[in-house]
């Protein structure tokens, strides 16, 4: 059921115990081209959820301390919207929960000033000048404005199975769950960025959309996909492909697990999957995350009795932005949490064969969606 759509859990998931020390979000990555030059630039727009029910007419911050040096546990919608390379920028919106609209049934839908996404199109704007953001370090953001309107339609899903399954989710088996209803998305519309417009098609936007909640979040992060793929083995673009890997360290309650990652790789319409969570498939991974001087560099090896998939990327630090979230309960122990869209690299994938590994094909993929970080003190 890897690549079986379920808009279940996209849902709005702060419910129960989650209502008041849970976040959820949907995250949307893509790229447009400047209207007038032609210019590529990738774009992310994030609707982030944090402790409904203790929010009210104003949004509450979490990295604001009181007055006797305490900090409040943050509740509030944070609009997320930006772009990496050049003129990069993270831009936050923040409404209290008194102006949000939420569909908690599914279809979800959320919505609060002129900021609105569902399963089929988000519209909004954020504005932050710079005197904002430096008299708001509580914002944890940078200065700009963007605006958008865009119809989203999701093409190839990356369902986890279990992991994040509705037994699982009631019973908040996890700390982080993820979900990946379009690890392959067409999107279409327009951006305005800085003051340019940038159109935005299917056919060249190399679209992601996923969402994650939970309670807290995982160290070490690890994030790569793309649907950018081209064929070594032939020469030519795979056009109903696309690869996803996630994960770190998950925690079942109180009890972190080893290093772990989730993956697949959709190729040409054959799904390969490499998920801990279904322990019949025997999934073996090893992964390292470094930083250099001017890269982040990932190097994933994953494979199961049948099937490796090794995954090379690489990333400018100059592209990337180094992104911010506060968790349910206050603290902020990601603070070099490297985000970008922009690496690079290849993925091998093998099957086996007379106990041989028997190279399938590798990919050169761009355009790749890409994070890592662990915690550390700000």
């Amino acid at each position: 059921m890897s690549n079986t759509s379920d808009i279940t859990r996209n849902a709005f998931m702060l419910k129960g115990p989650l209502a008041d020390d849970g976040y959820d979000w949907w995250w949307h990555s893509f790229t447009g081209r400047d209207a007038e030059t032609g210019e590529e630039r990738a774009f992310f727009i994030e609707f982030f959820t944090c402790n409904p029910l203790l929010g009210g007419a104003q949004p509450v911050f979490g990295q604001l301390p009181n007055a006797d040096g305490s900090r409040n546990r943050p509740s509030y919608l944070m609009v997320k919207a930006g772009s990496w390379g050049r003129d990069k920028a993270q831009l936050h919106r923040f409404f209290g929960w008194n102006e949000v609209a939420v569909r908690d049934r599914t279809p979800f839908y959320i919505h609060a000033g002129d900021c609105f996404l569902d399963e089929t199109g988000t519209r909004g704007s954020v504005s932050v000048s710079a005197e904002d953001a430096l008299a708001h370090p509580e914002w944890m953001c940078g200065s700009g404005s963007m605006s958008w309107d865009l119809v989203i339609d999701k093409r190839i899903a990356f369902n986890v199975g279990y992991g994040a399954s509705r037994p699982l989710r009631d019973s908040d088996a996890f700390e982080m769950f993820w979900h990946a209803e379009g690890m392959k998305t067409f999107y279409s519309g327009e951006v305005v960025y800085n003051g340019r417009r940038y159109l935005v098609k299917p056919e060249n936007c190399y679209g992601y959309a996923d969402k994650n909640w939970g309670h807290d979040f995982t160290s070490p992060w690890v994030w790569l996909s793309s649907n950018h793929l081209v064929s070594r083995s032939t020469g030519e673009e795979l056009p109903n492909s696309a690869f996803n890997i996630g994960g770190g360290r998950p925690k079942i309650g109180p009890l972190a697990l080893e290093r772990k990652l989730l993956s697949q790789f959709t190729y040409e319409g054959t799904d390969y999957e490499f998920n801990f969570s279904k322990v019949w498939t025997l999934t073996r991974t090893q992964f390292n995350c470094s930083e250099t001087d001017d890269c982040i560099v990932w190097h994933v090896e994953q494979e199961t009795p049948l099937h490796k998939m090794v995954t090379d990327v690489t990333c400018p630090k100059q592209d990337m932005l180094l992104v911010n979230y506060e968790a349910p309960n206050g603290e902020k122990k990601h603070n070099r949490l490297w985000n970008g869209g922009t690496g690079t690299g290849t993925v091998s994938l093998y099957r086996m064969h007379h106990n041989q590994w028997q190279l399938i094909d590798t990919v050169d993929a761009d355009h790749i969606g890409c994070e890592y970080g662990e915690y550390c003190e700000g």
